[in-house]
């Protein structure tokens, strides 16, 4: 019989970066549902403290802090905050990230530089800082969940995205070998394509291509990343260190020269693959059609999209 205690996270303390919407909402939503306290932390303080007080209804403590990642002063103090509200911390939820598409043999260093900071050193200032915290308390435990993306594994998007997040896969498995003896586990999550605002401009056919390619037959939605967080963050993951999890329904797997055929339909129909999308969209203030797109929300996302498609406007 399983032991269900194992996920349960009643009276634990976490944190998210990037959790006003997206994959850190859906990171922080999957927490709470386990029974955790959870503080968004994010830049954008007109929906931040929307999703906080959403969390908040749902029957968990939440706060909304302001941070910018890349600040190691500002970091330390969002720890700061948060365990001032919740007197400890026992879960860090590294997902705060951005991409900046361009061709590499023309992308500014400006852009590489962003993107490094944001999404690879960002996510070790704040594994450091929830660190220490953990070295602060009793027992000293505690766990880290990074987020990196596929493209740590394979080459999809630009040199800044891909190899930010490959050095957050061996990021996390550096300090999972360092921090092992402090009972502090690291581990990571790989997300594919998810239907964020990043991609509320994607036009429909790059959905049905990604499909096509993903055996389990659907486009990834905040919501698939659930159990694999409330995984690496219980109990449930207590031997589990250093590991990067893969959730791509399938992506990467790399399908033979014949194409990916199905014999059922897939758990998710394109209706329900867009619900948290829009969420996200209404919590943004943006408009969007039936399908759940708006072209003006990321259209350089697009713009590339249908380049790649041969896709007119």
């Amino acid at each position: 019989m399983a032991n269900l205690s194992l996920f349960d996270l009643t009276g634990k303390k976490a944190l998210v970066t990037g959790g006003a919407v997206g994959i850190g909402r859906g990171c922080a939503l999957a927490l709470a549902q386990a029974g955790a306290d959870v503080a968004i932390v994010d830049m954008d303080a007109e929906t931040g403290p929307k999703t906080a007080e959403e969390l908040k209804a749902g029957g968990v403590d939440s706060l909304f802090v302001r941070c910018d990642v890349t600040k190691k002063d500002q970091v330390q103090d969002m720890v700061r905050q948060v365990v001032e509200r919740f007197g400890r911390l026992d879960i860090g939820v590294n997902n705060a990230g951005i991409g900046i598409l361009g061709a590499d043999e023309e992308l500014e260093q400006a852009d590489w530089d962003k993107v490094i900071d944001v999404n690879l050193t960002g996510a070790y200032l704040c594994a450091q800082a929830e660190a220490q915290q953990f070295l602060r308390q009793e027992p000293i435990e505690g766990k880290i969940v990074n987020i990196a993306s596929m493209s740590a594994t394979i080459s999809n998007c630009n040199a800044s995205y891909n190899a930010s997040k490959a050095g957050v896969v061996q990021m996390t498995k550096m300090l999972a070998a360092e921090w092992g003896r402090f009972n502090i586990n690291v581990n990571c999550i790989s997300p594919s394509y998810l239907l964020t605002p990043m991609h509320a401009s994607t036009p429909v056919m790059v959905r049905e291509r990604i499909r096509e390619l993903t055996p389990l037959g659907y486009v990834e939605r905040p919501e698939d990343l659930f159990g694999a967080v409330i995984f690496l963050a219980t109990a449930a993951s207590n031997y589990v260190t250093g590991h990067d999890l893969m959730v791509d329904g399938g992506h990467t797997l790399n399908a033979w020269l014949t194409p990916l055929t199905r014999d059922v339909p897939p758990r998710v129909s394109p209706e329900e693959e867009i619900i948290q999308l829009k969420h996200d969209l209404d919590a943004l203030g943006y408009e969007y059609d039936a399908d759940g797109i708006n072209p003006d929300v990321h259209p350089e996302v697009a713009g590339a999209f249908k380049a790649a498609f041969g896709i007119e406007d």
